[in-house]
C-alpha cells in the first residue's frame, strides 16, 4: 500500500541505484572471467569497485536521476539515465587512455568490463523503474476494473493520448486498441497497443464494453467524424475529442482537456481554402473600421482582419461591456496592433461622421444589427431605426468620406422575408446595392444563414435547457435550418469582400439544412441521456415571423459561380437610386409616429415579398 499512497524517498531510489551499481560491476566481472575472477584481479577489484562506484554516485547527484516520481517514468527519464551513464562510461574510457599512455601502459578497467556494465546498468535502472511503475498502476487500477478505451489515430496525437491515459492513473482507463485507416500500421503494436482497422471498430462496439473512443487526429474530415459518432452513440458510446495543439498546457495534453464531443464538432465542414494573397492584399496597412464589432460576428472579424496586419482597426460599438471586454483581448493578443475602440450607436450621425472624420476607414465591414426574429417583430421601430437607419448613416458617410469598400453583413432571413427583422436588412440591402452607382465606394453585400454560437444561437439554448434535464423546446417538428460556425462565416466574408468589385450580393454554401429535432436528438444521445426517459421535447408553435424553411434566394433570383466553390453571386432585382432613397426616408420618418402597423406597412409596399408569418402583421397582407 505504500506504492498507492505516497511517493519512495528520493534516498531509497538513490540507494537502489547505487546497489545496483555495485551489483552490475561485480556482474561484469563474473561474465567477463566466465565466474571465475583471477586472483591478481580480485586484488584490484575494491580499487576499481569505489572508483566506479564513486563516478557514478557523481552522476546521480548531479544529474539527480533519483529525484523523479518513479509511477510517472517516461521516455524522457529512460534518455536522461542513457545520457547519464554513458558520460560516466567515456570517463571511464579517459581514466584507461591516462592509464596506459601516461602512468604504467595498462588499463585501469578493461573494456569489455566497461562494455558488460554501461548495459547492466541502464537495463537495471530502466527496468526497475517501469517494474515500480507497473506495480503501482496495478495496484491502484487492477485490470479487472478499468474501463476500456478506444483511441481512434495511432499518429503522434494518439501516443500523446495513450501516455496521458497511462499518466493519469485516476481515470481507471484501458486503451483496448488503436484503430487507424492507414493500411501500413494495421496490425502492429504501438504503446504494446495492437492497432486495427477502421472496418473492426463496430465489431468492438458490438463485442466490447467501451466506455469512450477518442478521437486523436486534430483535423480529421467532418463526413468521418460524423460516421464515427453516429456509430458509437448506436452502442451507447461516448466519444471524445482533443483540444487543439496550441491549447495544450505548456505543450503538454493533460487528461481534463479532452472532453466530449460537443454539436457544434459535427455540423463543421471542411477547412475553407482563402486567397490568403489577395486578402493580405487588400487589409494590410488600410484603416479598418467594423460596426458591431463586439458582437458574434464583428469581434470574429476582429480576430481575422488583425492577422493581415492592418494600419488601423476602428471597433464601433453601443454595448459597453462586451466591447471592454473585446479591447482587453485585443491587446491582449495583439500588442504590436493599433485600435480604436468607439462606444457609438450608429443611428446617431453626429457621431458616426465624427469617427470617419477623425480616422479616415479605407474599408467598412458593417456587422452592427438587430437581428432576433420575434423581438423585433414586438419593436418594428426600433428595427427599422438601427437595421435600416443606422445602415443608411454608415453606407452615406463611407461615401462621402471615400471609403474604399462596404461590406454588408446580411442574412438568409431577408430573402422573401417572413418577419419584421428579415424586412429592415433587405431595405438595408436594396440601399447599400443602390449606392454602387457613385462610382467611388463599392458596396458589396454578403449573406448567409445561422452561425453556431452567436448570440441567441438555439444550440446553447439546447444545452442550457438539457443541463436543467428538460423539457427542450422546439417550436415545430418539421423546422430546419442552415448552419455554419463563426469562423467560416468570417472566412467568407473576408474572401468576398476581397473579390466584390461592387454592387453584389454574395451568398455562401451553407450546406445541407438541419432538421432541428434531429440535431436536438443527437445532442440529447451526446449528453448520455435518453430521450423520452430522462429528457423530453415540448413543441411551443413557430414563433412571431418565424420560417419553417430558411433559403437564400428569392424565387426570382439565380445565382452565378464565382472562383471560390463555397461563394455564389446572388443576381437581383435593381432599383433606382433616387426612388428607393424618398421610400426609405419616409420609412424612417415613420419611427416619430411609433405605429407599427404603418411602419410594417411601408416596408410591404417597398418589399413586395413580404409576406408575413405568425404575425399581428399577416392582416396587411390580406388588405392588398
Amino acid at each position: 500500500m505504500l506504492l498507492t499512497k505516497q511517493n519512495i524517498p528520493r534516498w531509497s531510489i538513490f540507494l537502489i541505484d547505487s546497489l545496483i551499481i555495485l551489483f552490475s560491476v561485480i556482474l561484469a566481472y563474473l561474465l567477463r572471467f566466465n565466474f571465475r575472477i583471477p586472483e591478481t584481479e580480485l586484488i584490484t577489484l575494491p580499487k576499481i569497485l569505489c572508483f566506479m562506484l564513486g563516478v557514478r554516485v557523481l552522476s546521480f547527484i548531479i544529474a539527480k536521476t533519483y529525484a523523479g516520481i518513479i509511477r510517472y517514468t517516461s521516455t524522457q527519464d529512460a534518455v536522461r539515465i542513457f545520457l547519464v551513464i554513458l558520460s560516466g562510461s567515456i570517463l571511464f574510457i579517459i581514466s584507461n587512455i591516462i592509464s596506459y599512455y601516461f602512468i604504467n601502459h595498462k588499463f585501469l578497467i578493461p573494456f569489455s568490463i566497461i562494455i558488460i556494465e554501461f548495459i547492466t546498468v541502464i537495463f537495471s535502472m530502466t527496468t526497475f523503474r517501469i517494474l515500480i511503475k507497473i506495480a503501482y498502476l496495478e495496484l491502484l487500477n487492477p485490470s479487472k476494473e478499468k474501463i476500456n478505451v478506444i483511441i481512434y489515430g495511432a499518429g503522434e496525437a494518439g501516443i500523446i493520448t495513450k501516455k496521458t491515459l497511462d499518466r493519469d492513473a485516476g481515470t481507471k482507463y484501458k486503451v483496448l486498441t488503436f484503430i487507424d485507416d492507414d493500411v501500413k500500421k494495421i496490425g502492429k503494436t504501438l504503446e504494446g497497443v495492437t492497432i486495427l482497422g477502421y472496418n473492426k471498430l463496430k465489431n468492438l462496439l458490438e463485442t466490447n464494453s467501451i466506455a469512450h473512443v477518442i478521437i486523436s487526429i486534430q483535423k480529421l474530415k467532418s463526413e468521418k467524424k460524423k460516421e464515427i459518432v453516429d456509430m458509437c452513440l448506436t452502442h451507447n458510446t461516448k466519444v471524445l475529442t482533443l483540444p487543439p495543439v496550441a491549447r495544450w498546457i505548456n505543450g503538454e495534453l493533460s487528461f481534463k482537456q479532452i472532453k466530449k464531443i460537443k454539436i457544434e464538432n459535427l455540423l463543421e465542414r471542411e477547412v475553407i481554402k482563402l486567397d490568403e494573397y489577395k486578402i493580405r492584399e487588400e487589409l494590410t496597412g488600410k484603416n479598418i473600421l467594423i460596426t458591431g464589432a463586439s458582437g458574434s460576428i464583428g469581434s470574429e472579424l476582429v480576430r481575422q482582419i488583425a492577422k493581415y496586419s492592418p494600419k488601423k482597426l476602428i471597433l464601433i460599438d453601443q454595448a459597453e461591456s462586451s466591447l471592454f471586454q473585446l479591447e482587453i483581448e485585443c491587446y491582449e493578443k495583439y500588442p504590436s496592433k493599433k485600435f480604436e475602440i468607439v462606444v457609438a450607436d450608429i443611428c446617431n450621425k453626429v457621431r458616426i461622421e465624427n469617427t470617419f472624420k477623425t480616422y479616415k476607414p479605407e474599408i467598412v465591414y458593417h456587422a452592427a444589427a438587430y437581428k432576433h426574429v420575434p423581438m423585433m417583430e414586438n419593436n418594428p421601430s426600433e428595427a427599422i431605426n438601427t437595421n435600416i437607419k443606422g445602415t443608411k448613416i454608415i453606407a452615406d458617410m463611407s461615401v462621402k468620406y471615400n471609403v474604399e469598400k462596404f461590406i454588408m453583413v446580411s442574412t438568409d432571413k431577408a430573402v422573401n422575408p417572413t418577419s419584421v427583422m428579415g424586412a429592415t436588412k433587405r431595405v438595408a440591402e436594396i440601399y447599400t446595392q443602390s449606392l454602387n452607382k457613385n462610382k467611388i465606394t463599392r458596396f458589396i453585400i454578403t449573406r448567409f444563414g445561422n452561425v453556431l454560437g452567436s448570440n441567441g444561437s438555439v444550440i446553447p439554448l439546447f444545452r442550457k435547457q438539457i443541463e436543467k434535464g428538460g423539457p427542450i423546446t422546439i417550436t415545430h417538428p418539421e423546422i430546419t435550418r442552415f448552419f455554419m460556425t463563426i469562423p467560416e462565416a468570417c472566412q467568407l466574408v473576408l474572401e468576398a469582400g476581397t473579390m466584390g468589385k461592387g454592387g453584389e450580393i454574395y451568398i455562401f454554401d451553407m450546406g445541407k439544412s438541419v432538421k432541428i429535432v434531429d440535431l436536438v436528438k443527437k445532442m440529447v444521445k451526446l449528453s448520455g441521456l435518453t430521450l423520452g426517459k430522462d429528457i423530453q421535447i415540448k413543441y411551443t408553435g413557430l414563433r412571431p415571423g418565424e420560417k419553417l424553411y430558411e433559403e437564400l434566394l428569392n424565387n426570382e433570383e439565380n445565382t452565378l459561380p464565382t472562383h471560390h466553390p463555397q461563394i455564389m453571386i446572388a443576381k437581383v432585382k435593381e432599383y433606382d437610386p433616387d426612388i428607393i432613397s424618398k421610400e426609405i426616408d419616409e420609412l424612417i420618418e415613420l419611427f416619430i409616429k411609433q405605429n407599427n402597423f404603418e411602419i410594417v406597412k411601408k416596408m410591404k409596399k417597398i418589399i413586395p415579398e413580404y409576406i408575413s408569418k405568425n404575425s399581428i402583421y399577416e392582416q396587411l397582407d390580406k388588405l392588398t
